[in-house]
């Protein structure tokens, strides 16, 4: 496995020293070429080291671990966020398919992140991992939500538009996205995983195995069971569970839009 020039940022003594010591003893091939309890550190770090991978903690005082994203992008550098839990900013990073670490540590969930950024490095992503941090900071920064999924394809990233999206297909531990493009990208992410990120306003997980934007209802059917039409042609049937739940969402968000969503009985 390649070797990781690597450094640890984060404010509390505790976290960096137990960090290091999971490291050394767990990932043979990270070798800590510094440690740094503030931002401003971290930059002199990246500015003296080539640095392969980046432990970077999100809370922190003055400047909070996001502000390293410039500096991280022009180091070609992975970042693994480590953090304890931040419900927004935990969305917009798995959006964007980065990784990150929730305290305290796990050491197995340590250990694939290792091994994930050590194959990020060996295909030198760098365009598709500087595209992702990119995105990430321009979500923060806006603070209006997610606006673009990161979607991992092939050896690199796909960044999708959320108004591309018509609906998400689960298939076993799959995800198959299909887009206003016709085109279909399948993720190895379960559908879950993208309920919990996208907005809950605009996107319904209307069945164990599909997720739908409510901007692309074009009519509902409830002869035989509740039965969307999307704008693309596809019919998609709501579980019965979920069907007065969908009735008060699309009510909600027709309101919001100024439209009307046909329905016939």
């Amino acid at each position: 496995m390649a070797a990781l020039d690597t450094i640890i940022v984060d404010d509390e003594e505790f976290a960096r020293s137990s960090l290091y010591f999971l490291l050394q003893e767990n990932c043979p091939n990270v070798n800590i070429c510094g440690i740094a309890k503030s931002i401003s550190e971290a930059r002199n770090l990246l500015q003296s080291h080539d640095v392969d991978l980046i432990f970077l903690d999100i809370a922190m005082p003055g400047e909070n671990g996001f502000s390293l994203i410039p500096q991280a992008q022009e180091a070609n550098a992975t970042v693994i966020f480590t953090t304890a839990y931040d419900q927004y900013a935990l969305k917009a990073i798995k959006a964007n398919a980065l990784d990150y670490l929730l305290k305290p540590i796990d050491i197995e969930e340590l250990v694939t992140a290792v091994e994930k950024a050590a194959k990020h490095q060996l295909l030198n992503n760098a365009l598709s991992r500087n595209n992702s941090l990119k995105n990430l900071e321009t979500d923060l920064k806006e603070n209006k939500g997610i606006n673009r999924l990161t979607l991992p394809s092939g050896q690199g990233y796909r960044l999708v538009d959320i108004d591309e999206i018509i609906h998400i297909e689960a298939d076993s531990n799959y995800s198959i996205f299909h887009l206003l493009t016709a085109e279909k990208i399948t993720v190895s992410k379960v559908l879950k995983d993208y309920e919990e990120i996208l907005p809950e306003e605009r996107f319904m997980r209307i069945h164990k195995s599909s997720i739908v934007n409510l901007k692309y209802v074009k009519e509902y059917n409830n002869k035989n069971g509740l039965v969307l039409t999307l704008t693309n042609g596809e019919n998609i049937v709501v579980s019965r569970r979920r069907a007065s739940d969908f009735f008060e969402k699309i009510k909600k968000y027709g309101l919001l839009q100024g439209e009307k969503i046909s329905s016939s009985k």
